[in-house]
């Protein structure tokens, strides 16, 4: 054992004992939280972490030597990053592991991590996982998920201000569609709203109502929303991202840690005090007594699953008056139906 390194401790989770070895190696160097402390917070919200990701394939976002000046995540241009997304649940992990095989849009496959207790979660996070990045499926069916997600993400000349207003123009548009909305907080500056679904579409279909959904808000709030893909398009607007509902595209999961240096939280929040809420002041150590005094504000998340038949009523109709589908991500094969994947000052220039 080097002298840098603390002594492992074992903890019981659900009637599991998980290691958690250097407990008091410093994973936020800014502000001195130690992975015990880490551990310790996924525990404290463990009821509400463990709704968010109960029975889903979860990609781990793993930051081993923890959040650091100039550290930075792996990417496809440049692998060498310090931190990495896993999507395969590696070969040493314990045999009670829940995992499930999900398909990607390559065709291949992965066993991925798919919490059933809070155990899994606390050993994730002793791998160096600080964000749970869960798919919107659950194990029985992996094929047809079970929630809509509303990403309003702020570009250049915006911030969680101006996410706030798009999000209030959006809580007016679900409830005119009957639905019930959970908005949280994304632990930077944008706002994440979820809704539950009856899972019996596509992917595609639901990522097709993704797509209508930002379209009516770009129509109520012109020149303030966007879905356009393209940077280059979008302006000072709030960007609606319907690809967060394509096939292994995953957001963080309420209650997740963010890789900031202060240590946020994606945090679930009431829609009447989403205008006043300072997501700075969100983090992994003003959460656990907010949860301890408010529970989990996502609750009643599966009280009830909706229809998305209207949302897809309305991409229809936008079809057909010549407002098709958009732009997969890039890493994406060739989608039916999809336009042309060029960006559009390239487009001009051939």
């Amino acid at each position: 054992m080097s002298p840098s390194k603390t002594p492992a401790i074992e903890i019981e989770v659900a009637g599991r004992t998980v290691r958690v070895s250097n407990p008091d190696k410093v994973y936020f160097a800014e502000v001195g939280i130690t992975k015990r402390e880490m551990v310790e917070y996924y525990l404290s919200v463990g009821e509400g972490i463990l709704r968010a990701l109960r029975e889903r394939p979860v990609t781990l976002e793993r930051w081993p030597g923890g959040v650091r000046e100039g550290a930075k995540r792996a990417t496809r241009a440049d692998p060498r990053g310090d931190a990495f997304y896993q999507k395969r649940v590696p070969d040493s992990a314990p045999d009670w592991i829940p995992t499930t095989t999900i398909t990607f849009p390559s065709g291949r496959t992965a066993d991925e991590l798919c919490p059933t207790d809070l155990a899994a979660v606390a050993w994730a996070a002793n791998l160096g996982t600080i964000t749970f990045h869960p798919w919107p499926v659950r194990q029985a069916d992996v094929d047809h998920p079970d929630e809509l997600r509303i990403d309003l993400d702020p570009q250049p000349g915006t911030d969680f201000t101006d996410a706030v207003t798009v999000a209030g123009e959006a809580r007016a548009l679900v409830e005119e569609l009957g639905w019930v909305a959970f908005p949280k907080t994304s632990g930077n500056r944008g706002v994440h709203i979820y809704v539950r679904i009856q899972p019996r579409w596509s992917f595609t279909e639901v990522r097709h109502a993704a797509i209508a959904f930002g379209r009516e808000l770009e129509r109520r709030m012109p020149g303030k929303v966007t879905t356009h893909w393209w940077k280059e398009e979008r302006g000072e607007t709030i960007f609606v991202d319907y690809n967060q509902n394509a096939r292994d595209r995953t957001i963080a999961s309420a209650y997740s840690i963010r890789p900031l240096a202060h240590a946020p939280v994606s945090a679930p929040v009431l829609w009447d005090e989403l205008p006043d809420v300072d997501p700075r002041d969100l983090t992994v150590r003003t959460m656990p007594a907010r949860f301890a005094e408010r529970g989990d504000l996502h609750a009643a998340i599966d009280d009830v699953a909706h229809d998305l038949t209207p949302l897809l009523e309305w991409y229809a109709r936008d079809e057909a008056s010549g407002h098709g589908d958009l732009p997969y991500p890039p890493e994406y094969p060739k989608m039916p139906g999809e336009p042309a994947r060029v960006q559009p000052s390239r487009a001009k220039k051939d």
